[in-house]
């Protein structure tokens, strides 16, 4: 089913599919993270025009058409979500801007709806703690959500506390003035000792999978809608995870494409332990960890560094 609107407003594109999908498709529970997907996978289109990235700007007269598929959109895997409350233990930074936190394994970083139920988030946590810190609040604290981790993901993530600084940390993303490490667990499916300690991958990336099976990305041509991407990969040593022999390996991100380290290992012979998707020994989880973020504070100025050890280097 093709879907068409338009629009003379200025806004973000996935505002405007807030507003306006629900309605069309006749579904009242449509979460920000079914959205966002919808753009990623490039069911989006604006002024005739392939849009991946969700906050892309509409700057009015825009004609935007959606390829929607009901049945892949609502459908949902009926998770196995921990349960979660934030404590103080794991605010890694805050101030009145910001708020830095370490999100555990298997937790979704926004809200989502299964079954009819909604799923707790690491964002609902976030505003649970802050109102329980200032209970004269008649209203839940403002938490903005400015970038996501997978829910297998572990890690650093980053909300605002104030509207004022979205627009500056939404363009440090958009322009990478964020520098982000993450530590994955790879398993060594040779059996070899890798000799090179550091390299990079470079490629141009989409999805190759069919529309009707997981989400696969891996390497094509640029002349096939492929994006840019590179990360810069170290070997911090070699360890025994649960009896199997593994690389613990440190990804330093350029670009931001959707399953791009994971892709890049793979392609290298060193797939990320629990990432059965792109060759992966199976485990409890994809073994992957954001560790580091470092930027520029959006009012002061000053260079911060938030670090964050992975759980699975510390068994």
């Amino acid at each position: 089913m093709i879907l068409n609107f338009s629009t003379s407003e200025k806004e973000r594109l996935d505002e405007f599919l807030r507003k306006t999908l629900p309605a069309a498709i006749n579904e009242e529970n449509v979460s920000n993270s079914k959205i966002r997907r919808l753009v990623v996978a490039g069911a989006v289109c604006v002024n005739g025009k392939q849009i991946r990235r969700p906050a892309f700007e509409l700057r009015g007269n825009s004609s935007i058409t959606i390829n929607y598929e009901k049945e892949k959109f609502l459908f949902e895997k009926q998770p196995d979500d921990i349960k979660f409350e934030l404590s103080g233990k794991n605010v890694l930074f805050e101030d009145d801007f910001l708020i830095c936190v370490n999100k555990p394994a298997l937790f979704p970083t926004e809200e989502t709806v299964v079954g009819g139920e909604k799923r707790d988030n690491l964002h609902d946590a976030v505003v649970r703690y802050l109102w329980k810190k200032n209970p004269e609040l008649r209203n839940p604290p403002y938490v903005g959500i400015m970038h996501r981790l997978d829910r297998e993901t572990s890690g650093i993530i980053l909300f605002t506390k104030q509207r004022s600084v979205n627009k500056e940390i939404q363009r440090m993303f958009a322009e990478h003035d964020f520098t982000k490490i993450y530590v994955a667990l790879c398993s060594n499916v040779s059996g070899k000792t890798v000799k090179k300690k550091e390299f990079s991958v470079e490629m141009f990336m989409n999805r190759i999978s069919p529309k009707s099976q997981s989400a696969k990305w891996g390497a094509v041509t640029e002349k096939f809608g492929g994006l840019y991407s590179k990360t810069d990969f170290s070997i911090l040593k070699e360890i025994s995870y649960g009896g199997e022999c593994c690389f613990a390996v440190q990804a330093n991100l350029f670009t931001g494409r959707t399953h791009q380290i994971r892709v890049h290992l793979s392609s290298v012979g060193l797939p990320i332990l629990g990432d059965v998707l792109y060759g992966g020994k199976p485990e409890k989880r994809v073994m992957l960890h954001s560790a580091r973020l470092e930027f520029k504070h959006p009012v002061s100025g000053k260079m911060i560094c938030i670090e964050s050890e992975p759980d699975f280097l510390l068994n």
